[in-house]
């Protein structure tokens, strides 16, 4: 079994934890792409979705960039990922291949209904600060060690 991130999420989060270590001021695009290996020709549209959600501001121009525009222990991955995806939640049944709910539930929407609400429900209790102050922790550990 799988469960992998889209591209765009992926990029997305990789993203918003660069602006997140950043602190303070813009940081370029080029720099977001170079320090969080995400190809530069998908990061303007990552960014747009990201700004359209205000999760992000934009600023153009020559010494332009981009800065978190909420506080970095607000926003959660799942956020993150509905700014750039949408809905999270499964549209399709895994029995049928069509909607779920049509003509009835079929035999595994609860089994599947509960493992998707855990994962969002973890999606969502993991914000950007909670990230970054985890990683720090660990890189401080193996330092000591």
């Amino acid at each position: 079994m799988r469960l992998d991130l889209t591209k765009r999420s992926d990029y997305a989060i990789r993203a918003m934890l660069a602006l997140t270590m950043a602190r303070e001021g813009l940081l370029a695009s080029r720099k977001i792409a170079e320090e969080m290996k995400i190809p530069p020709r998908f990061l303007p549209q990552i960014m747009g979705d990201l700004t359209r959600a205000g999760l992000v501001e934009a600023h153009p121009g020559r010494a332009g960039g981009y800065k978190l525009a909420k506080s970095a222990s607000t926003v959660t991955i799942l956020t993150v990922i509905e700014a750039v995806e949408g809905d999270p939640h499964r549209q399709i049944c895994v029995m049928r291949g069509t909607a779920c709910g049509a003509d009835g539930e079929c035999g595994v929407h609860d089994v599947f209904y509960a493992a998707e609400s855990a994962i969002l429900k973890e999606l969502n209790a993991a914000t950007l600060q909670s990230i970054i102050d985890a990683y720090l922790a660990k890189q401080a550990a193996v330092a000591a060690s």
